[in-house]
């Protein structure tokens, strides 16, 4: 079973899912004190609803979400948005951040001024077992972020609980990664040393490069390769993804590989009509729909199959979530 917004399903429920995927990207104290100048609550729902019902109708029965603390986490409204949509959507906890803690966990917990035990651990552990701020809808994954800086000092505390809680609670991981700067090495060889099972971590990101040996590297420990940002061209145009996906699979590591886009309904770091009208511009294909209608059948040109496809978009989300 996994834990999902509507309660627990099976795994083999799952179907074809989509393995990063946000519903929003906010900003919460910026939408509380500036929010009339972009954000209708009744209308950012509707079109949430509107989008993923799209999705739906592509055969896309599954997305997860890794909106985590630093993301505008708020599952009342994502809630809200699943109640209207007949698709299971799967949440994370964690912590986002390039860099530093908030300034609440820089005193307390390891090494801080006041000391104690790690309150992450608490916080993450108590979203996976009790739910998410008293909804009862459980996390299902962790996510942390490995970005260009590398591990900050702040950072590694981060992970080391996110570390804790997969061995307390067993449930995955996907890290958010530079794979520029081949973060994920790094994400992993933390996660070994700490006890975590490599086999349940996605390395996110990991399609921004085209660099096989990296790539390799990392499926080769076990760890599955996030080819996860569809449509967003700044980092590695399509077909290049297409390409580096097509090869993987051409030399046996199908079974490491999970697709999305790491797209959203509304993402608050482009505000207002028309910040997300030069987003639409910038990124056209950026969007839930890129995968099922233009990445699938560009794949299949390439030469991956039917049952490679199955693989990545079926068998291996359900397998990282124990099934």
């Amino acid at each position: 079973m996994v834990e999902t917004v509507r309660g627990a399903v099976d795994t083999a429920a799952l179907g074809t899912t989509l393995m990063h995927e946000h519903v929003f990207v906010l900003t919460p104290d910026v939408l509380t004190n500036y929010g009339h100048r972009y954000w209708d609550e009744e209308l950012r729902v509707a079109d949430a609803v509107e989008k993923l019902t799209r999705l739906r109708a592509l055969g896309v029965e599954t997305i997860v979400d890794p909106t985590v603390v630093g993301l505008g986490r708020d599952i009342p409204r994502v809630a809200r948005v699943n109640a209207q949509v007949d698709i299971n959507i799967v949440v994370a906890t964690g912590l986002y951040t390039f860099d530093e803690l908030p300034r609440f966990l820089q005193n307390q917990g390891p090494g801080a001024r006041f000391g104690g035990d790690e309150p992450m651990i608490e916080m993450f552990v108590r979203d996976v077992r009790e739910g998410i701020a008293g909804t009862g809808i459980k996390a299902a994954f962790l996510k942390g972020v490995v970005e260009e800086k590398g591990f900050t000092g702040d950072q590694e505390r981060v992970h080391r609980a996110i570390a804790a809680t997969h061995r307390e609670t067993g449930v995955p991981i996907t890290v958010h990664t530079n794979s520029e700067h081949r973060t994920g090495t790094l994400a992993l060889d933390l996660y070994e040393a700490e006890g975590v099972d490599l086999t349940k971590v996605v390395v996110g990101h990991a399609g921004d490069s085209n660099d096989l040996d990296y790539l390799r590297s990392l499926a080769d420990r076990g760890a599955t390769l996030g080819c996860d940002r569809f449509g967003l061209d700044r980092f590695n145009p399509t077909d290049r993804r297409v390409a580096t996906v097509a090869a993987l699979c051409a030399q046996g590591y199908a079974d490491r590989i999970v697709l999305a886009h790491d797209a959203s309904c509304y993402i608050d770091f482009y505000l207002g009509d028309a910040a997300q009208e030069a987003l639409r511009r910038a990124a056209p294909n950026w969007h839930y729909e890129h995968i099922s209608r233009d990445v699938i059948p560009a794949l299949r040109h390439a030469g991956v199959t039917d049952e490679q496809i199955a693989t990545m978009m079926i068998d291996n989300p359900r397998r990282y979530f124990g099934g």
